[in-house]
């Protein structure tokens, strides 16, 4: 059996319209009876491609209504390579089925290829590592990032192996754990210290006017401004004056949106950034003229921002029981709070 101008031979999968499928549409019906293994949009894709039939005949259009007893067959192709290619590059992985691969990533390494890092990301270690055992997202055989960390932010992430658990995670973390499992904590040492010991950080971010690299707090009324929040809690006071105020702080953050430097801009916004972030606290580069010798050399040779993604929960794709992962900082940034520590 073949399925008459297809782009290639794969797996038939065939489906039969009953009554409850009448009047609908193609893609429609079609994400309903293969959820949550083929998302909408990957359907519509196939239905483009001509890949989809209907009676035996190809059927191009996403919103083609069906009529009970329609024997409907897809052709899914095998997953096509990936345009990154795989690297050798050492992982720690700290869990990994068919479904999801959980880990902790160094500081240093780009999540994904991009400008100025088409090679040496953790997309190319994954194609290396994972090899075959990658299911294929989107009809091509690569890994699915439902998150990220930013290059210099080390911790746990995890990353899909099947488009079931690409679907799955991504709604879960769209959800930002407010009516799920997820939850998502970082260690982050700022400058100083916040005056209340737990507080929320509620201001839309977009793009900076200065640096289009950047994000900056905006106004909600900008056509760009997404709504972010951040909970912390203060954990450790290092330096602590008469005052009150501090030299320097660990601070926990949670999540509750997941924008684009949210935790650094925010930190910021409130007075406090991250030590070492030359991006949103540059200004406070000065502070280290303040701190003991010892302590000062490790801030001035620490070359990335304090920031670290320690806790991971989600609940697994396709058994439901919910995983948790912590990892401690790296020992770059243990050895910095140490040297603060040491301060009282």
């Amino acid at each position: 059996m073949s399925v008459p101008d297809s782009q290639g031979p794969g797996r038939l999968i065939e489906r039969t319209v009953e009554a409850g499928g009448a009047g609908l549409r193609l893609d429609q019906w079609l994400a309903g009876a293969f959820a949550p293994d083929l998302s909408r949009s990957r359907i519509q894709a196939l239905i483009a491609a001509g890949e989809v039939t209907t009676d035996g005949v190809v059927v191009r259009e996403s919103r083609t209504r069906l009529r009970p007893g329609m024997r409907v067959v897809i052709n899914l192709p095998p997953p096509g390579p990936a345009e990154p290619g795989p690297e050798e590059i050492p992982l720690d992985i700290l869990y990994e089925d068919e479904e999801v691969i959980v880990l902790d990533k160094p500081a240093g390494l780009v999540v994904h290829p991009g400008a100025g890092n088409w090679t040496g990301t953790l997309v190319n270690a994954l194609l290396n590592h994972c090899g075959g055992s990658l299911a294929g997202i989107g009809g091509v055989r690569r890994p699915g990032i439902v998150h990220r960390l930013d290059k210099e932010t080390s911790g746990v992430m995890v990353v899909a192996k099947t488009e079931r658990a690409h679907k799955a995670l991504s709604a879960q973390f769209a959800d930002h754990g407010r009516t799920g499992s997820l939850e998502r904590a970082y260690w982050a040492l700022v400058w100083g210290a916040p005056v209340r010991v737990a507080g929320t950080i509620e201001a839309p971010l977009g793009r900076s006017h200065r640096d289009r690299t950047r994000q900056a707090v905006v106004t909600a009324q900008r056509s760009d401004a997404r709504n972010a929040v951040t909970h912390y809690k203060v954990l450790e006071r290092f330096g602590a004056r008469p005052d009150g105020t501090a030299l320097a702080s660990l601070v926990e953050c949670r999540l509750e949106t997941g924008r684009t430097h949210q935790i650094r801009v925010h930190m910021a916004h409130i007075g406090h950034p991250l030590v070492g972030d030359e991006d949103y606290g540059s200004a406070f580069r000065t502070k280290a003229n303040l701190l003991p010798p010892p302590v000062a050399e490790q801030v001035r040779t620490f070359r990335r921002q304090a920031l670290h993604a320690r806790l991971l929960a989600f609940e697994h794709p396709a058994s439901g029981e919910v995983l948790s992962f912590e990892t401690p900082p790296p020992a770059d940034m243990a050895q910095l709070i140490s040297a603060f520590r040491a301060l009282g």
